[in-house]
């Protein structure tokens, strides 16, 4: 992943307070783990959001969202949120919350 070091400040400062939330360079970028699975990252200046499949199809309705294509095969329950869909912090917080929410349905690690 490569990773914007604005968006990376600003996810920083979102959840500083979050416990078991942490940062893990991976991909030439970095992630960030919640209780050791990944939730998440930063593609460019777009935020990679974990929200899981049951999700999905509803998120990808919405404005400046898409889906987590890199490397040419969509990977469902990924998305990919562009800039002006986290330009505020309260924007950017809700969607970390969502991809937290989900992965906080998952066995930690």
């Amino acid at each position: 992943m490569h990773s914007d070091p604005k968006l990376t400040a600003r996810i920083e400062t979102a959840t500083k307070d979050w416990r078991g939330f942490a940062p893990k360079k991976m991909f030439g970028g970095v992630a960030w783990m919640f209780h050791g699975n990944m939730c998440v990252g930063i593609w460019h200046d777009s935020l990679v959001v974990r929200c899981g499949p049951a999700d999905w199809s509803a998120h990808l309705k919405k404005k400046h969202v898409r889906e987590m294509d890199v490397t040419g095969r969509s990977l469902k329950g990924w998305l990919l949120v562009d800039a002006p869909a986290i330009a505020t912090s309260t924007t950017l917080r809700n969607w970390l919350e969502t991809a937290r929410a989900f992965v906080a349905t998952l066995p930690k690690k």
